[in-house]
C-alpha cells in the first residue's frame, strides 16, 4: 500500500460512471487507459507501457514484463462526469483480477486489436462480462498497424460473440495512412495529427468515402428505429432521427444489451481517444442504471444513498504498511469510523480509513456512498467476495449476502523451500498475505513428503507469486519444476457403513456413519446433504461429518489428488450417549469416505486447455503434427491475415516448454495463447505414473 496520499476530499460529480477496460493481452488496454489519463487532465505526460512508466502498471514486476498483472483504479473527470476505472490484465493467469473488477462494475470498454481481432480471452473476458449483464462499447485499436482489417473484426464480433455490433464510426485510411473516423452520427469526420494534445479536427466527410458511410448509417438508424415505435413511424415516412435522438437510442439499445456500439482508432497514435470518452458518459450505465438481468429481475440493491449500507469487497491488498480493502457500495453511506458487519462471517470491524485510489497514490474521503468505489484501511479479516452492511438490529436480524465472486480452480503446482530458517518462519505469513491478495492461489502441505505446495492457475501466476515472496516479503525460497494439478473423480454410486469404535481405558470413541456418494456433472464441485432421519446421528454431529468428508475428498484415494464432482449424502449412522465425540464423527467419516470411493470407481482427471496456435502457413503442418504428438486434438483452423489460425485441445501435461518448441519449429515467427478448458480423464498410462510416483 503506497503511503503517498492527499487528504483533500474531492467533489463527486453528478454524473457517475465505473468501468473497466477488458482485452485479450497486448491489445493496448494500458494503453488506452493511459491515453484517457492524459485528455482528460489527471496526467500531464503520456505513459508508454514499452517505456516502463505508466501509471496503472506501477508495479515493478509489471513494468519489467511490459504486462498488467494486478487490476488498478483511478479517477478521472470528462465533460462533467466522474469516471472510475479500472485497468485489468489480459493475461489469462491473472483472470480473478478481472472476474472481480468486472462483478462490481457496471460498464465495460472491451479492446481489440485491430489486427488479431477477437481473441481467446477476449472471449473470456465477454463471457463474464456477460454473467455479470454488463454494457459494453468496443473500442478497436491498432488501426495503425499493418494488417489491421476494421470490418473484419467487426465481423468477429458477430460471429464469436454472437452480439450485434453497432457500427457507431468508420475509420479514415487504413494501416500507415489511419488518421482519423467517420462519426456516422453526426455524419461528419474527425482527424487527428497523431501528436498527444493536439486537438481533434472536424471536416467534411471526405468525398470517396461518402457512399460507404451512407451505407452503414443506414445500417445504424435502422438499428436505432426499430427499438421505438414513434421513430421507426417517422423514419417509415421519411423522417431522419436526430443526432440527439440517435444518442438516446444508442444508450437504450447499450443498456439493454441489443447491441454494442463500436469505435474506431489507435490508441499509441493517440487517435480516437476522445470520441471513446464522450460514448463512455453518454452510453454507459450510471451506478444502478443497468442492475437487471435479462429476465428482469434486479441483479443488485437499489442504488440509493439513504439506505442501509450495502457494500462488497472486492480485493484486499497487503504489504508492509497493512491492509487495504478495496470495496463497491451499492447503497447507502460510510463514513471513517463506522463500525460494519460483515454478513459473510457473522464479524464486525472498524474502518478507520477511507481512500479514493489514483493508482499508487490515494485521496483520503470522509465518507463515500452508493456507486462509490474505494478503499478501506482497518479491516482484518474481510476477504475477497464478502458482503459488508451497517451493524444495526435490522442489519442482524435480516443479514444481507451479495452474490460471491466465483474463484477458478488452480491447474498447476509448484514445491516451494525455504532457504534458511528465517526464511522458515516468515513463509507462512508471506504466504497467507499472498493467498489473502489473490484467492485464485492456493497453498497446501503435501501430506507425504512435508513440501509446501503452492497452486495456481498458469506457470507466468507462479512466478510473478515467488517473485513478490522474495522482493516484498523478502523470503529466499528454492522452488521445484511446475506440476498439474491432477483431480480425481468417481464415476459411479456407492453406499458404504463404518462403525468407528475404540476403547483404551478412558472415555471411548463410537461413531456409526452410512454415506453414499454419487458422482456429479463436471464442474459441479463437492456437495454435502444430509438424508438421516428420527435423530439418528444428533445434529450437533453433522458438521463433523461434513468436515471429514470434505478432508478426506482433499487427499483423494487413487494418487492423493483432491477429489471432485461428487455429492456425498449422510443416510443414517448411530450414536453413543456417553461414547460419541465431535471427533469421532469426523474420524468415522473420513474413513467411509475413503472406503466408498474406493468402491465408487474412482479415476484420474487432468486439465485439458484450449490452445490457440498463430502460424505462418507454411508452417501449418508442423505445427498440426506437433499437436497431435502431445495428445492434442485439432478443433478447426482459420486464415488470419497471411497466418493460419489453428484451434486445439491439449493437456496440460503435454504443453510445459511449448513456447521454444513452437519457436524453433517456426523460426520463431508463431505464438500462442491457452486457457482451461475442462478437466478430463487421464489415460490410462498417465494414471499408472501417478500411481507409481
Amino acid at each position: 500500500m503506497n503511503t503517498n496520499t492527499n487528504s483533500k476530499t474531492p467533489r463527486r460529480a453528478a454524473a457517475l460512471r465505473n468501468i473497466g477496460i477488458i482485452a485479450h493481452v497486448d491489445a493496448g488496454k494500458t494503453t488506452t487507459t493511459e491515453r484517457i489519463l492524459f485528455y482528460t487532465g489527471e496526467n500531464h505526460r503520456v505513459g508508454e507501457v514499452h517505456d516502463g512508466n505508466t501509471t496503472m502498471d506501477f508495479d515493478p514486476q509489471e513494468r519489467a514484463r511490459g504486462i498488467t498483472i494486478n487490476s488498478a483504479a483511478t479517477t478521472v473527470f470528462w465533460q462533467g462526469a466522474q469516471i472510475n476505472v479500472i485497468d485489468t490484465p489480459g493475461h489469462i493467469d491473472f483472470n480473478i483480477e478481472v472476474n472481480r473488477s468486472l462483478r462490481v462494475l457496471d460498464g465495460a470498454v472491451v479492446v481489440f486489436d485491430g489486427v488479431a481481432g477477437v481473441e481467446p480471452q477476449t472471449e473470456t473476458n465477454w463471457r463474464l462480462a456477460d454473467k455479470y449483464h454488463l454494457p459494453r462499447l468496443a473500442f478497436i485499436n491498432k488501426l495503425d498497424r499493418v494488417g489491421a482489417d476494421y470490418p473484419r473484426v467487426v465481423e468477429m464480433m458477430r460471429e464469436r460473440l454472437g452480439v450485434h455490433p453497432l457500427v457507431l464510426q468508420w475509420p479514415i485510411g487504413a494501416e500507415d495512412a489511419f488518421r482519423g473516423v467517420i462519426d456516422l452520427v453526426e455524419m461528419r469526420a474527425l482527424l487527428w495529427s497523431g501528436v498527444a494534445g493536439e486537438p481533434v479536427r472536424v471536416e467534411p466527410i471526405p468525398d470517396d468515402l461518402r457512399e460507404l458511410a451512407a451505407v452503414w448509417r443506414a445500417r445504424l438508424v435502422e438499428a436505432i428505429v426499430e427499438q421505438d415505435d414513434a421513430l421507426l413511424q417517422a423514419w417509415m415516412n421519411g423522417v431522419e432521427p436526430s443526432a440527439v435522438q440517435l444518442r438516446a437510442g444508442i444508450r437504450r439499445g447499450t443498456l439493454a444489451g441489443t447491441f454494442v456500439p463500436v469505435l474506431a482508432g489507435s490508441a499509441f497514435k493517440n487517435r480516437g481517444v476522445e470520441p471513446l470518452l464522450d460514448a463512455v458518459v453518454a452510453y454507459l450505465p450510471a451506478p444502478g442504471e443497468a442492475d437487471r438481468d435479462h429476465a428482469g429481475e434486479a441483479t443488485q440493491p437499489e442504488a440509493d444513498p439513504d439506505g442501509p449500507l450495502a457494500a462488497l469487497a472486492f480485493k484486499v491488498v497487503t504489504d508492509d504498511h497493512g491492509t487495504m480493502t478495496f470495496v463497491r457500495v451499492y447503497r447507502g453511506r460510510l463514513r471513517a469510523g463506522d463500525t460494519v458487519l460483515n454478513t459473510s462471517t457473522g464479524q464486525t470491524e472498524r474502518v478507520s480509513r477511507l481512500y479514493e485510489v489514483h493508482a499508487d497514490k490515494h485521496a483520503e474521503r470522509v465518507q463515500i456512498e452508493a456507486g462509490d468505489i474505494a478503499a478501506l484501511v482497518g479491516l482484518k479479516d474481510t476477504l475477497t467476495g464478502q458482503t459488508l452492511t451497517g451493524n444495526g438490529a435490522a442489519d442482524r436480524a435480516h443479514p444481507l449476502v451479495l452474490e460471491q465472486i466465483a474463484i477458478p480452480e488452480p491447474v498447476i503446482d509448484v514445491a516451494i523451500e525455504p532457504r534458511t530458517q528465517a526464511d522458515q518462519q516468515q513463509l507462512g505469513k508471506a504466504l497467507h498475505a499472498l493467498v489473502k491478495e489473490d484467492p485464485s492461489l492456493r497453498v497446501r502441505q503435501d501430506a507425504e513428503s512435508g513440501q509446501t505446495i503452492l497452486s495456481g492457475m498458469g506457470e507466468l501466476q507462479l512466478e510473478v507469486t515467488v517473485e513478490k515472496l522474495r522482493a516484498r516479503h523478502r523470503v529466499n525460497v528454492g522452488v521445484g519444476r511446475p506440476q498439474v494439478a491432477y483431480r480425481e473423480t468417481i464415476t459411479q454410486a456407492a453406499e458404504v457403513t463404518h462403525l468407528h469404535k475404540k476403547q483404551s481405558g478412558g472415555p471411548g470413541q463410537f461413531a456409526q456413519v452410512t454415506l453414499r456418494l454419487a458422482p456429479l456433472a463436471r464442474g459441479e464441485g463437492v456437495r454435502f446433504a444430509n438424508a438421516s432421519v428420527g435423530g439418528a446421528i444428533p445434529r450437533e454431529y453433522v458438521p463433523a461429518v461434513e468436515a471429514g468428508v470434505r478432508r478426506a475428498a482433499e487427499a483423494g484415494v487413487v494418487a492423493g489428488f483432491p477429489l471432485i464432482d461428487f455429492e456425498a449424502t449422510l443416510i443414517d449412522g448411530a450414536f453413543h450417549e456417553r461414547d460419541s465425540s465431535t471427533l469421532a464423527f469426523e474420524l468415522a467419516a473420513v474413513a467411509v469416505f475413503r472406503e466408498a470411493a474406493r468402491r465408487a470407481a474412482p479415476q484420474v482427471l487432468e486439465p485439458v486447455m484450449a490452445v490457440e496456435v498463430i502460424t505462418p502457413t507454411e508452417h501449418l503442418g508442423d505445427v498440426i503434427g506437433d499437436l497431435h504428438r502431445r495428445r492434442g486434438s485439432v478443433r478447426g483452423q482459420a486464415p488470419r491475415g497471411n497466418a493460419a489460425v489453428v484451434d486445439a485441445q491439449v493437456p496440460l501435461k503435454e504443453m510445459f516448454g511449448y513456447i521454444g518448441h513452437l519457436r524453433a519449429l517456426t523460426s520463431g515467427r508463431a505464438q500462442y495463447s491457452m486457457q482451461v478448458d475442462h478437466y478430463a480423464a487421464a489415460p490410462a498410462s498417465v494414471s499408472a505414473e501417478l500411481i507409481a510416483a
